[in-house]
């Protein structure tokens, strides 16, 4: 046993000896100490929640609606197995991020799942989307609901939480305020009222048909577990809890589920060397992992500048102050209708870009251009 209170050895040996389906060795975790793991954590049920050990209840109590697919059903409204990070040679997900020694797990949780979910909504896998994560937590968990980093009954936070700051305060981008494990006061760069993504609203899903089938429609969901010691000296494989004591509680993204083997894949939040280069693979119903998951409805996107552009197509209908204009190397686009004189003026600019070919700068406000320049 290493002096940090986790016995690698041990666990493999249990793994081994239940023949769990998982792979235990050293990690970057197992060799911090006991309070240093503890902050790799956050998810913190408020009064009124399920806690912990409730949410693992049930998740035992779902994982008999697993059963008909484990004995050969036929899904409704659902692929049999389905991954985010390869839909077609398609990734929708955003890169492995580290949340360091700070239990703002929450955070990260919740910005993956948007990141993912503007990215499939969107149909879109290489959109640029990086959210602050320092915002999420630093400026809403901490300034506004006094929660913290440390390992005490303030830290962490939940997602019920996150998620409403998301959609009626909205998050900048990391490049606004990027994230830096340890408390620190809320610094958002200059223009921050005009680069922030929002999104139109959220709902938990309790059925795991439901969550299969929102995964393989919309995007990836949030989800809080209990993290056990075993935990932490995950490599690879389908963890299932074999030995040792709670940890805490810890808040992932969903990116897909296999129910040929009874696994959800996780996005994690402890750096591309944890686990599968910072993915891990959990059975269906292990430590309340599918007791809720957040869903995110909707994203809105801050209006972005598509410079250089080419006009390569216009479509309109009979319909009053309806038009859409191809926009080369993104698609198709709608042009404002806020007024007539707005609409068939931005009209004019666009089949005049488009029969000289001339480039043109475009503000693209969620899918409507609401400004046109032609060069």
């Amino acid at each position: 046993m290493s002096d940090t209170g986790i016995d690698v050895e041990g666990i493999r040996a249990a793994v081994s000896a239940a023949a769990a389906g998982w792979q235990a060795g050293e990690t970057a975790l197992t060799q911090l100490s006991a309070e240093e793991r503890v902050w790799r954590l956050g998810a913190n049920p408020p009064p009124g929640e399920a806690s912990l050990s409730e949410r693992e209840e049930m998740a035992r109590a779902n994982l008999a609606l697993h059963a008909p697919m484990a004995a050969g059903a036929i899904a409704v409204g659902y692929p049999a197995a389905y991954d985010l990070t390869n839909v077609g040679g398609n990734n929708y997900i955003t890169p492995i991020r580290n949340q360091g020694g700070c239990g703002s797990c929450v955070a990260f949780g919740t910005a993956a799942t948007v990141e993912g979910a503007a990215r499939k909504m969107k149909n879109n896998p290489a959109l640029n989307i990086d959210l602050s994560e320092a915002h999420l937590f630093y400026c809403y968990a901490e300034a506004k609901d006094g929660r913290n980093c440390d390992n005490n009954a303030m830290s962490g936070w939940w997602p019920d939480a996150a998620f409403n700051y998301t959609k009626t305060d909205g998050v900048v981008d990391e490049a606004c305020y990027p994230y830096t494990a340890g408390d620190q006061a809320c610094k958002l760069c200059t223009d921050w009222a005009s680069r922030l993504t929002k999104i139109t609203g959220w709902h938990k899903i309790t059925n795991p048909a439901d969550m299969k089938t929102w995964i393989s429609t919309n995007g990836p969901l949030a989800t809080c577990f209990t993290v056990y010691d075993d935990f932490f000296a995950y490599r690879s494989g389908i963890y299932r809890y074999v030995t040792g004591k709670v940890a805490g509680g810890h808040c992932v993204s969903i990116v897909g589920y296999d129910d040929t083997q009874s696994f959800w894949k996780c996005k994690n939040s402890w750096g591309t060397t944890f686990g599968m280069s910072g993915f891990f693979n959990i059975a269906y119903g292990q430590c309340g992992i599918d007791a809720t998951m957040w869903a995110v409805e909707g994203v809105t996107l801050p209006a972005v500048w598509l410079n250089n552009k080419l006009i390569t197509g216009l479509w309109t209908t009979d319909q009053d102050l309806n038009a859409w204009a191809f926009v080369d190397t993104v698609g198709w686009r709608k042009i404002a209708w806020d007024t007539p004189n707005i609409f068939f003026d931005m009209l004019t600019q666009f089949a005049a870009a488009k029969a000289a070919r001339r480039p043109v700068n475009l503000l693209d406000d969620n899918g409507v251009i609401k400004q046109i320049y032609v060069l």
